[in-house]
C-alpha cells in the first residue's frame, strides 16, 4: 500500500491533468472509505526518508489540512474529527511527526513542524499531548543542526497556534530560554539562529511574566537587538520585526532600551538592505499607532487610573527622528506609482512622518516645513517629490490654526506643479496632497476657509484637466475632487459653489470613466466614487442634472448585460463595471428619492431598474450582488413600494432567498 500512495501522490502534481484528477479522486476515495488508514500512511509517506521529497510534502501538506480550515464550522468538525479518531491510530502519528523533524530533507522538515503545530492547536487545549513541548525540548539538545531548527521553527508555530493559557508557565519558561539560546550570537548555525528568531516573534504573547521580570526582560532584549546586527540579512529582518512585536505587546516596557533602539533603526534605515530599513521605520510607525490609541483613549490625562502611560517616546524623539523619516523620502522608486502593491523606503518613511504628526501634532511642523522649502523648487525631481511628501504627510494632527496659513500659501503653487511639472511622480504626490488639504483643511467648521469664490474655479479647471492625465495621477485628482465636494457637504448656503460647475464634472467624471486605461490604478473605481460623492453632497438647485443621470447610468448598466462572449478577464471588468454602476445608481436614488417630485419619476422608472438589478443576480459576482440588493432597497425605500412584488423577489434573490 506504501508504493501505492507515493505513487498517486506524485501523480497528484502531474502536469497532465487527467493523471492530476484521478490521482485527487482517489485520494477522496481512501479518506472517505478509511479516514484512520488514510491519516496513518500520510503520516507514514511523511517520516520515510526513503521515499520522493515531492510525496512527502503533499502528504504532510494534505495531514495538515485534514486538522484546520479557514470556516469556522468546518474548523470545529475537523477539530471534533481528530479528537474522536482512535488513541492508538493518533499516538502513531504523532510519534512519525516528531520523528520527521529529524529528517535531512527540509521540506519533510518543515511541513512535519506545521502539522505537529496543527495537532498541538487542538490536543493541548484539551490537556492531551502533555508529552509534547518536553519532547521539543530535548531535540533542542540533539546534535545535527537541523533538527535543532525544525524544533525551533515547531516551537514558533505551536506559539502561534495555541493561546497562552493552554501551555503551562513552566513551559512557557523553558520555551523562551531555548528560544533565546537559540538566538545568541554564540549559536554558529544562521538556519538555526533564523528560526530561532522567527520562534521568539511567534512566543511574545506568551512571555507576559518574563517581560514583567526586569532581569529575564533584559536578557531577552538583548538577544533581541544583537540579533538585528547579525551579518545574515534574514536575521536582521526577523529580529527587527521582534521588536515590532515587543513595541505594540511591551510598549510600557520600552523606556529602558529606546535609546539604542532608536540607535540601531537609525543605522538600519540608513545602510540596510530594503527588507530590514523597513521594519526598522516599521517600529517607529507602532510606536506611534500605540501613542495615538493612548492619547485618543486618555485625553492625554494619565494623573489617573490608566492602565497604559504614554511614554511620549516619540515626542522625545523627534529631533533626531524626523530627520531621519525625512531622508528616507528621497530614496523613491522610478516605478513606484505604477505598482499598485508598492511599498518601499521613501513610502515607508512618508507613512510613519503622517503617524508621527498625527502622535505630536503642532510640534513636528516646524521641523518639517524646512525640508519642505529648501526641496520644493530642487531640479532633481526626487527632491521636489520628497518635499510634496513630507508637506502631504503632516496635514492631518497639526492644527487648522497652524497648517490653514501655510496651505494658502502652497495651495497655489501645487496647483501649478499639478499642471506643469515635467515628472508623473511629482504631480502624482501633488494630486495626492491636494486631496490631503481638502480633507483634513476644507469644511464648513472650519473658521478659515482654504477654498473661496477666488480660487473654486481654478482648484476645479486644474482637477478635471489633471483627470487626463496618465492613470495614476488621474486616480489622485479624482480623490481630490472627491474631498474637495465632501467639504461643501455640510455648507449652510443652499448654494453650493460646486454648483456652477457641477455639469462639467459630472461629464468629466462619466468620460474618465470610458477611458481605455480606466481600469490601471483603480481609476475607474476612483471616477466612480468621485461622482457618488459629488452626488450625494450636491444641492437641490442641481437636482434636476442629477435625475438626467438616471436614463444614462441605467443605458450603461444594460450594455454591459449585454456583452455576449467575454474572455474571463473581460467577464471580471464588466462584473465590476456592473457593480459600480449599480452603486451610483443607488447614491441617486437616496440623494433624490425623499422628495415628493422626484419619488413619481423614480416609479416611473422602477420596472425597468428593477429588471436590470434581477439581471444583475444572474451574474457571477458577490460583489456586483450587494451593490444591486443595495439599490433595490433604496429603490423601494424612495418609491414606497416596499411591497411590490420584483422589490420583494429582488430582495430575496440578493440574499440567497
Amino acid at each position: 500500500m506504501s508504493a501505492e500512495v507515493t505513487q498517486i501522490l506524485l501523480n497528484a502534481q502531474s502536469v497532465d491533468g487527467t493523471v492530476r484528477k484521478q490521482a485527487e479522486e482517489s485520494l477522496k476515495q481512501y479518506q472517505e472509505q478509511n479516514l484512520p488508514g488514510f491519516l496513518l500512511s500520510l503520516a507514514g509517506e511523511l517520516v520515510n526518508d526513503e521515499k520522493p521529497v515531492e510525496s512527502r510534502k503533499l502528504a504532510g501538506l494534505i495531514l495538515k489540512n485534514a486538522l484546520d480550515a479557514k470556516e469556522q464550522h468546518r474548523k470545529f468538525e475537523l477539530v471534533q474529527r481528530w479528537l474522536s479518531l482512535d488513541s492508538s491510530v493518533k499516538a502513531q502519528i504523532k510519534s512519525f511527526i516528531l520523528k520527521t523533524l529529524s529528517s535531512p530533507a527540509h521540506d519533510a522538515r518543515s511541513t512535519a513542524s506545521q502539522v505537529v503545530a496543527k495537532v498541538a492547536g487542538i490536543e493541548l487545549p484539551h490537556k492531551q499531548w502533555p508529552e509534547l513541548i518536553g519532547a521539543l525540548l530535548s531535540n533542542i539538545h540533539q546534535l545535527p543542526p537541523h533538527t535543532k531548527q525544525a524544533t525551533l521553527e515547531t516551537l514558533g508555530y505551536i506559539c502561534e497556534e495555541v493561546s497562552s493559557d493552554a501551555v503551562e508557565q513552566d513551559h512557557v519558561n523553558k520555551i523562551l530560554t531555548a528560544v533565546v539560546q537559540g538566538m545568541n550570537a554564540s549559536e554558529s548555525n544562521n538556519d538555526v539562529r533564523l528560526a530561532a528568531t522567527r520562534a521568539l516573534y511567534n512566543a511574545l504573547g506568551f512571555a507576559q511574566a518574563n517581560f514583567s521580570n526586569d532581569m529575564e526582560r533584559d536578557y531577552i532584549m538583548r538577544v533581541v537587538c544583537e540579533a538585528t546586527l547579525s551579518p545574515e540579512v534574514k536575521i536582521r529582518q526577523a529580529a527587527f520585526e521582534c521588536l515590532v512585536a515587543i513595541s505594540s505587546t511591551y510598549y510600557e516596557k520600552l523606556a529602558p532600551y529606546i535609546q539604542d533602539i532608536f540607535n540601531i533603526t537609525a543605522k538600519a534605515v540608513r545602510e540596510d538592505e530594503e527588507p530590514v530599513a523597513l521594519q526598522a521605520i516599521e517600529f517607529w510607525s507602532s510606536v506611534c499607532d500605540e501613542e495615538i490609541d493612548i492619547l485618543e483613549e486618555y485625553g492625554g490625562d494619565f494623573s489617573g487610573d490608566s492602565d497604559i502611560p504614554c511614554f511620549y517616546f516619540i515626542k522625545h524623539a523627534l529631533p533626531v527622528l524626523v530627520p531621519l523619516l525625512l531622508e528616507t523620502l528621497l530614496k523613491q522608486e522610478e516605478d513606484q506609482d505604477q505598482d499598485e502593491g508598492a511599498w518601499n523606503i521613501a513610502m515607508a518613511g512618508g507613512t510613519c512622518l503622517g503617524l508621527v504628526a498625527r502622535t505630536v501634532g503642532d510640534d513636528i511642523v516646524p521641523l518639517v516645513m524646512p525640508f519642505v522649502e529648501e526641496n520644493i523648487t530642487k531640479q532633481e525631481w526626487r527632491q521636489r517629490e520628497a518635499a510634496t511628501y513630507a508637506f502631504g504627510s503632516i496635514l492631518e494632527g497639526p492644527s487648522p490654526e497652524k497648517l490653514v496659513p501655510l496651505v494658502n500659501i502652497a495651495l497655489n503653487f501645487m496647483l501649478t506643479a499639478l499642471m506643469q511639472d515635467p515628472n508623473n511622480h511629482v504631480k502624482d504626490t501633488t494630486a495626492w496632497t491636494l486631496g490631503r488639504m481638502f480633507e483634513f483643511l476644507h469644511g464648513s467648521t472650519l473658521e478659515t476657509p482654504i477654498i473661496n469664490q477666488g480660487n473654486c474655479q481654478q482648484i476645479i479647471s486644474v482637477l478635471l484637466q489633471s483627470m487626463k492625465d496618465v492613470p495614476n495621477v488621474a486616480e489622485k485628482a479624482c480623490g481630490a475632487l472627491y474631498f474637495l465636494a465632501q467639504g461643501f457637504e455640510d455648507a449652510i448656503s443652499p448654494s453650493s459653489p460646486l454648483t456652477p460647475f457641477f455639469q462639467e464634472i459630472v461629464q468629466a467624471l462619466l468620460t474618465v470613466t470610458h477611458r481605455e486605461d480606466a481600469g490601471e490604478s483603480r481609476l475607474r473605481t476612483a471616477a466612480y466614487e468621485t461622482l457618488n460623492e459629488v452626488v450625494r453632497c450636491s444641492t437641490d438647485e442641481t437636482a434636476p442634472m442629477v435625475m438626467q443621470l438616471v436614463p444614462l447610468i441605467m443605458m450603461e448598466l444594460h450594455q454591459t448585460l449585454e456583452a455576449q462572449k467575454l474572455s474571463s478577464d473581460e467577464r471580471e471588468k464588466q462584473n465590476e463595471i456592473q457593480g459600480l454602476l449599480c452603486g451610483c445608481l443607488q447614491v441617486i436614488i437616496q440623494k433624490l428619492g425623499s422628495s415628493e417630485q422626484t419619488k413619481y419619476v423614480f416609479m416611473q422608472y422602477a420596472d425597468q431598474m428593477m429588471g436590470l438589478f434581477l439581471r444583475v443576480f444572474a451574474i457571477r459576482s458577490a460583489t456586483a450582488h450587494e451593490e444591486a440588493m443595495l439599490a433595490i432597497g433604496a429603490l423601494a425605500y424612495a418609491t414606497g413600494l416596499c411591497h411590490h412584488r420584483r422589490c420583494c423577489w429582488g430582495l430575496m434573490q440578493g440574499s440567497g432567498g
